[in-house]
């Protein structure tokens, strides 16, 4: 055999080449980042308009109210989120007790019911002329006290049994992580159990427990519906009544710009109380829990199935109930359209916020720069922004676009001034993606960090580009992640109320919509139906979570 039999056949060029790390991939990034700075920006140059007429009205009626009613809300969620979350947490992941196995993921399952759902289910049970204080009237006397569901006291019991899972689910993964041996460690160096809890357990939690709250205070800050049906006014019901009741959408973005200062201060006091802590998960242990047995196991395993029974059975039997007693009324031809529509809008966003979410987490990896990774980091903070405050936002930025750029154009082809993105299917779905691109990109970053590298320097070996790499290798193995982001982002988009309301085009209503325009007119009844078939739609996506937060 002569040597050039004996010689490997040459690599192709880009097969030698480093893998490309161009600009192109980091576009997808600064794309989002833009789209989640352009409302925001809007929404602060407003104040170059000052609407002295409004101001003076709010400041003289509502304004100290709107601060104290969203100050109390803030704290109170809080304050209980933390407090019911980090108990169940506790409970669940560390000890023993009768029904434990069922109630760690059941106490997920409020996270299926939207809070202006619960709301209403608890202004029809607790209003002045519902069962419970009818009956409360009758055993007591008609004078007798009874508290206000439409108080603060109420909104914040309506807020804390829909949000505390979010505090749940990551405080419960924190304490799995922990083990037991810290905590047997500190009892032998003559620790109590509170003083372990507290001294060990406890701080070691603390980003979890943070972060979850922090997430809740987003949900609080951001909730239209509760607040409305219950009508406790805060910053978003406000927005709302500037844009249409005065009209003027100037003191909205205004108003809108007050709101984001709270979503601030919350990211802001999210990062110190964090400090530097991290959650490091060290491998899945064999579980050793505390055993509880007698009264001390009845007692837990009694205070867990209260908190399911009060946050999801209670209104899940009620809208069944209201639906039965009603019969169904709406159940037609209309309310399938009804489910088209919702459908429509919540797929497309949730294909549109997913193909994004696969570019920018696929381009942070092959790029892995300080520049995307800032440029992701803005992006994910899309969340923190109310549907209020991005409906705002992205209108105001709309109609500029319309009266300055689309209608000269169109009078220059001699066609007659119109509004083309005002009011369009894009200003809604363009705000579905920009809040609900960090439920997208979670699952997509995850499931990447499971795939190992070697498999992509393989395939530049063998002379694929970046697209034949993502499309063939990458797009098969991130499959689960994709399904996960999908089903989240279109459940959240079917629930989002604010900016579904404010930014719909004509006749594009949806579930939500609908029973915001039923509950406006005390119809709980009414309202059962399409409330009913938005939780129904939203407990596959909770199950996934919980599969997920077991697997931890």
């Amino acid at each position: 055999m002569t040597d050039t039999a004996l010689k490997r056949p040459a690599l192709p060029a880009a097969a030698l080449a480093p893998p490309p790390n161009g600009r192109l991939w980091r576009l997808p990034a600064w794309l989002m980042a833009g789209l989640v700075l352009l409302p925001v920006s809007v929404i602060v140059l407003s104040w170059g308009s000052a609407q002295t007429e409004v101001w003076q009205h709010l400041i003289a009626t509502q304004l100290s109210r709107l601060l104290g009613n969203t100050l109390i809300l803030v704290l109170g969620v809080g304050v209980w989120v933390m407090v019911l979350g980090v108990s169940l947490a506790w409970f669940t992941a560390t000890c023993e007790f009768p029904g434990r196995r069922w109630l760690d993921w059941a106490l997920m399952l409020p996270l299926a019911i939207p809070t202006y759902v619960v709301a209403f289910v608890a202004l029809g049970l607790l209003g002045y002329s519902g069962p419970v204080q009818t009956l409360w009237r009758h055993w007591f006397g008609a004078d007798a006290w009874f508290p206000d569901i439409r108080g603060a006291g109420g909104v914040v019991m309506v807020m804390t049994t829909v949000l505390y899972p979010y505090v749940y689910m990551l405080a419960r993964a924190a304490f799995l992580a922990q083990g037991r041996g810290l905590m047997d460690a500190s009892r032998l160096l003559g620790n109590g159990p509170w003083s372990s809890f507290l001294r060990v357990a406890l701080p070691m939690a603390r980003p979890a427990i943070v972060a979850g709250t922090a997430l809740a205070l987003m949900e609080c800050l951001a909730d239209f519906g509760a607040v409305s049906v219950l009508n406790y006014d805060t910053f978003t019901t406000a927005i709302y009544k500037s844009w249409f009741g005065f009209f003027n959408l100037q003191a909205a973005a205004q108003l809108a710009s007050l709101l984001l200062l709270f979503v601030f201060a919350a990211l802001y006091a999210e990062q110190r109380a964090r400090g530097s802590g991290r959650i490091h998960q060290q491998p899945r242990r064999t579980r050793t829990a505390y055993q509880l047995t007698g009264w001390r196991g009845l007692l837990v395993s009694a205070y867990c199935t209260s908190v399911v029974v009060l946050a999801f059975v209670v209104p899940v039997l009620q809208l069944l109930v209201w639906v039965f007693e009603t019969r169904a009324t709406g159940l037609d031809s209309r309310y399938g359209a009804l489910i088209l529509r919702t459908f429509t809008l919540g797929g497309s966003a949730a294909l549109i916020t997913v193909a994004i979410a696969v570019l920018v987490a696929y381009g942070q990896r092959v790029s892995g720069r300080l520049g995307i990774s800032t440029s992701v980091r803005l992006a994910g903070l899309g969340y923190a922004l109310p549907g209020s405050v991005l409906a705002v936002g992205i209108l105001l930025a709309f109609a500029y676009i319309d009266r300055q750029l689309i209608n000269p154009l169109r009078l220059l082809l001699e066609l007659p001034p119109a509004q083309i993105l005002v009011g369009s299917v894009a200003a809604l779905v363009l705000a579905y993606v920009i809040r609900f691109f960090s439920v997208a990109v979670g699952p997509v970053q995850a499931g990447l960090e499971r795939i190992k590298p070697h498999f992509q320097e393989a395939a530049h070996t063998l002379g694929a580009g970046q697209w034949r790499v993502l499309r063939r290798i990458y797009l098969p193995l991130l499959a689960p992640g994709l399904l996960t982001a999908l089903l989240l982002v279109l459940v959240d988009t079917m629930k989002e109320m604010p900016a579904t309301l404010l930014l719909r085009p004509f006749g594009w209503d949806t579930l939500a919509v609908r029973v915001f325009e039923l509950t406006s007119e005390g119809e709980w009844q009414r309202a059962a139906l399409p409330a009913l078939t938005l939780v129904l739609l939203s407990i596959p996506p909770v199950v996934i979570m919980v599969r997920r937060s077991r697997a931890v």
